[in-house]
């Protein structure tokens, strides 16, 4: 199922959990996006770090990348996730050609999940948004983290 994201800068996973049932709000500097599975997003990403290329792995090796949880899981639709502290540093350290890359392999596979539901966000502009964060991140000691529902 997809869901509205957004992906924001927090100091610390209690602070980033605290924002679970209202969201991250103006409080944090975030970047939204829509109709995109935070966990796969980030899965996708990290596995292109680890691995760069053009092409898709397979669907079984981002399982292998998943995200943490920051806080439990309900049943209400509610996910907060912590971004790895690597894919952090990749994010912060990525060039133009590689967030670029990442956003080609990244629709490809929205693509060939959702087809013609795939969100109308530019993919792009959401990485390059979150690479930012990930630059303060860095900077500041605190931590990426992604808030769905």
């Amino acid at each position: 199922m997809a869901h509205d994201i957004v992906f924001f800068l927090a100091p610390d996973d209690e602070t980033a959990a605290a924002t679970r049932l209202r969201g991250p709000g103006v409080a944090f500097d975030s970047v939204g996006c829509r109709f995109i599975d935070p966990d796969s997003a980030i899965a996708e990403w990290d596995v292109y770090f680890e691995e760069p290329s053009a092409e898709l792995p397979p669907a079984e090796r981002l399982h292998r990348s998943w995200p943490e949880w920051v806080t439990v899981p309900v049943n209400d639709g509610i996910e907060v996730f912590a971004l790895p502290k690597r894919l952090t540093r990749a994010l912060a350290d990525a060039s133009s050609a590689e967030l670029e890359e990442l956003a080609d392999r990244w629709a490809a596979r929205l693509r060939s999940e959702d087809g013609d539901d795939m969100t109308d966000d530019d993919l792009l502009a959401v990485l390059q948004g979150v690479a930012r964060l990930a630059v303060s991140a860095m900077d500041t000691g605190g931590g990426l983290y992604s808030w769905s529902f």
